[in-house]
């Protein structure tokens, strides 16, 4: 085919493309003529996304702060991004989840990697005093996080541990919610009622998390991962990209977010209360919270030794 007829072709698929959209094909190509070159700041919206870091103090490493946590929600965005498409996935090809599984996990080494700016990027006196200007504001009210989980598992598995005894997938969408696990990471520290951080969280959220949980019943990646295992033969690479992805979000994460904390937050005597009052020490540490997203693929020790790795051994404040 020569260059002439090759364009012909091109053209004829447009025609075809276009001609049920009520314009002919002229109309889109005086669009693409009159339309202006696309370039790679426009494409990203950059100038917008430079704009987003408003500080409210004075201080730099304010900044910086700002700006860590924005870049987290966009790995957050991410990871959502592929655990929606395996949930609404129909064809159940192995080959397909364990390639999304892999980016997740991708995106949680990102992630896990990435807290050492926390850790060691900002001045702690700087932190101390900045934090106080933004209660009750906390990480704590990340949606997205939440919608991780829920898109990960069935609610019955984020049941606190505590309750998990108690609950099951009887239970309505509604009871298992209002049990989930850090809800009570979010109590006052002196009276066991709900901070004012929880309170925020679930007036703007609970309708759509809700809403959520109830579209992905039976379909969660849990669930769907389950039947893939069940019917293929050669399944060891799934199951050992889904045992790593709840390491990662499980207990790799949560322990970098306690070196984080433990760096700017404990001290010899007593420890700093976070911004949104949420207890850290129990709210954070794996093996306390014991969140596992698919506990019937890993084995009786992997289960009994969850997160033992003691975050005050291994991220000792005094060594930071």
């Amino acid at each position: 085919m020569n260059k002439d007829d090759s364009i012909a072709s091109q053209i004829n698929k447009l025609e075809e493309k276009f001609k049920n959209s009520g314009q002919d094909l002229g109309s889109y190509l005086d669009g693409l003529l009159y339309q202006r070159y696309l370039t790679y700041w426009d494409y990203i919206h950059l100038d917008t996304l430079l704009s987003l870091q408003v500080p409210r103090t004075y201080f730099p490493d304010e900044e910086i702060f700002i700006m860590y946590h924005q870049i987290t929600e966009l790995y957050f965005k991410l990871i959502l991004h592929e655990q929606k498409q395996l949930v609404d996935d129909k064809s159940q090809n192995i080959n397909f989840f364990i390639e999304r599984i892999n980016r997740i996990n991708s995106y949680y080494k990102a992630l896990i990697s990435s807290f050492g700016i926390m850790i060691n990027g900002m001045e702690r006196e700087q932190f101390l005093r900045y934090r106080m200007a933004l209660l009750p504001a906390s990480g704590f009210q990340s949606v997205q996080y939440r919608m991780i989980e829920i898109y990960a598992t069935p609610l019955e598995n984020l049941v606190h541990t505590s309750e998990q005894k108690d609950f099951s997938d009887k239970n309505s969408i509604e009871e298992l919610y209002d049990h989930i696990y850090w809800k009570k990471g979010a109590t006052n520290l002196n009276t066991g009622e709900k901070t004012l951080t929880l309170k925020q969280f679930e007036y703007r959220y609970t309708p759509r998390l809700v809403r959520i949980a109830k579209q992905i019943k039976g379909s969660t990646m849990y669930q769907k991962c389950l039947d893939l295992l069940e019917n293929s033969p050669d399944n060891k690479p799934l199951l050992d990209a889904i045992k790593k992805m709840d390491i990662n979000a499980n207990v790799n994460w949560p322990l970098m977010h306690m070196g984080s904390a433990y760096r700017y937050l404990a001290r010899d005597k007593g420890d700093i209360s976070a911004t949104g009052g949420t207890n850290w020490k129990d709210f954070l540490p794996p093996s306390f919270q014991r969140i596992i997203f698919f506990p019937t693929l890993h084995s009786r020790e992997e289960l009994d030794n969850w997160g033992k790795q003691w975050v005050e051994h291994v991220f000792n404040p005094q060594n930071n």
